[in-house]
Formats: structure tokens, sequence, C-alpha cells
């Protein structure tokens, strides 16, 4: 029998997965990853949301974790533009969009996205299974893209990942043509921005397809589990009881992927052996937890928290313990 089935799961996020993409560069650096041996071949499962989509995919692939930093920080600006260049695409859009077009247009996003995956397919990721989470508004039910699926394996990498990023509010839904049915997709994050639970259930699928000899049990899974910082602005109890639709427009996003992603954390803690479940996270106390602010002061802030947490001994000693796992 296996000695352990090892997941990686990277949360949603939007800019803030620049803290992943760190925390993932030094779990390279202590596992020795080589150009022959990635990081992708130390887990047998990847699953990302969102912003994490981009980090499972990359991984999958084999992108090494340093050029996805170098992607954050230098093409932030490009998915999520700065305010002139923000307000003159939606005044643009307003005339074929309405008052209350999303606040991007989604175009930068897909720029870079298409720079980072070129033409390869969800077929192509040589971690399998890798999983991505979506959400299809037409039928209102979760897609969750698996590698090891047929009717997935010649989708783009760029554009599962652009509809696992399409925020509601922050982009457009991303229109997909599967089984020959257009769906309009939105962030995975309306699904499971901490896609851990939907990864540990597909690893049991997994395994219980595998015969008695190669099966491993749940309780010899390893996983790993990355979030993207905890925010940290409270919303006061006159806020609570007066704001509307309007004042909740855009706060309601960061509660109600922040309220899922500890909600599957505490399901997770509970399904997997203490010693071999890792959760990475961290409070966003020194940068804006907003997950479009791409500006460069917080870019920087960013990084100094992420590594903080490294440099911290209870944060390295947590990566010192993943790596005796995997």
């Amino acid at each position: 029998m296996p000695k352990s089935y090892r997941i990686l799961s990277l949360d949603g996020g939007g800019i803030r997965g620049l803290l992943t993409a760190v925390w993932l560069e030094r779990l390279e650096r202590k596992l020795k990853v080589t150009p022959e041996k990635p990081l992708r071949e130390h887990f047998d499962l990847i699953a990302g949301t969102s912003t994490g989509s981009i980090l499972a995919c990359a991984v999958s692939l084999g992108i090494p974790c340093k050029t996805i930093i170098d992607l954050y920080v230098e093409k932030g600006r490009t998915v999520f533009p700065a305010a002139a260049s923000r307000l003159w695409s939606r005044f643009r859009r307003t005339f074929s969009d309405g008052l209350s077009a999303p606040k991007y247009d989604g175009q930068g996003l897909e720029e870079v996205l298409r720079d980072v995956f070129g033409t390869a397919t969800l077929g192509e990721l040589a971690v399998k299974p890798t999983v991505v989470t979506a959400y299809d508004v037409f039928t209102r039910s979760p897609v969750v893209f698996k590698n090891t699926r047929e009717r997935y394996a010649e989708l783009p990498v760029w554009q599962v990942c652009k509809a696992s990023c399409s925020a509601p509010t922050f982009f457009p839904a991303t229109l997909m043509e599967i089984n020959e049915a257009e769906c309009p997709l939105v962030d995975g994050g309306v699904v499971a921005n901490n896609p851990t639970a939907c990864a540990i259930a597909e690893g049991v699928l997994v395994n219980k397809k595998l015969s008695a000899k190669q099966r491993v049990p749940l309780e010899k899974f390893v996983v790993a589990s990355f979030g993207t910082g905890h925010a940290t602005r409270s919303i006061s109890p006159q806020e609570a009881q007066e704001w509307g639709a309007l004042e909740w427009l855009v706060p309601i996003i960061d509660v109600l992927f922040d309220g899922s992603s500890d909600a599957v954390d505490y399901i997770a803690s509970q399904l997997i052996e203490e010693s071999r479940y890792f959760r990475f996270q961290t409070k966003l106390d020194d940068a804006y937890d907003d997950m479009d602010n791409a500006d460069t002061t917080n870019l920087k802030a960013l990084l100094a928290i992420a590594n903080r947490f490294l440099n911290d001994e209870e944060g390295d000693k947590q990566l010192e313990r993943l790596v005796k796992c995997i």
C-alpha cells in the first residue's frame, strides 16, 4: 500500500494569491525541486479556485513558482487596472452593458492567462487529477473541471482559469462552450473559495476505484491547504444593521468567500489527521484585503506579510513538517 495520498489545495483571493505563490516558492526550495523533479512530483492531486486555479494549473504544468510570483508583481495592474483606466473602460461599456457594468472588462485577465498558459489544454496538465471549480449561473450549478474527464480534456487552460476567476461584480461571466452548450461561468469561490473539501472528496473517489493493494485510506491522506490571507477589516454593528444592497455590493463577496473558506478549514481539520493536515493562512493586518488592489505599495505589503509568516518560527516549522510528509 502507498504510504500516503498527497493533496495540494489553493484558495481564491485575487491579487492576494501572491501570498500563496511566495509560500509555494519557499516549499520548492525546501524540497530542493529541480526541472527534472518539479513541485508537481510531490503531489497526487491539485485543486484550485479563482486565483488558486492559476497557481494549481501552473504547478501542474511544471511552471516554477518564482515565475508566478513575477506574474502577480509585474502583471497585477494588467488584470486590475488603476482607477483612470478602469473608469474609462466602464464609461465605454456603459453604452453596451448599462450603468451597472462589472468593475473590469476582463480583457487584461485574459491577456495574462493566455501569456502564461499559451495553447495548453486541461488534459495536458501532468497531475491527474487537477481540479478547478467554477459556477454556471444559467443552470445554477457548480462546475468542477477535472483534467481526467474526457469532456474537459480539450478545453484551454487559460479559459478554464478565466472562468474560475470571474468574480461577480469584478469581471463579466466567462462564456464557455462545453458539450455544445454555451455556459456562463463565474468565480469558483461561489462554490468553494477554499477547495480543500472538494479535493478530499475527489481523492476519496479516486482511491475507491483502485485495487485494495493500491488504495490509500483517508487516514493516510496528507493535505496542504494554502489560503490567501484573512481579512481583518471589521464591519461595525451599525453598518451591519443599516447597509442595504448598494453598501453590501462589494463587501458581501469578501464576507461570503472568507466565511466559506473558514468553514471548509474546520471540516478538513476534522476529516484529516492533525499531523497530516497543513493549513497555511495569516492575517492581512499590514496590507489591504481587497482582492483587486494591485498598486505597488500593496504588493510590497503582501510580500512582506508572506515572508514574515515564513520567517516566523511556527510558519517555518509548519513547512518543514509538510516536507517530511510529502
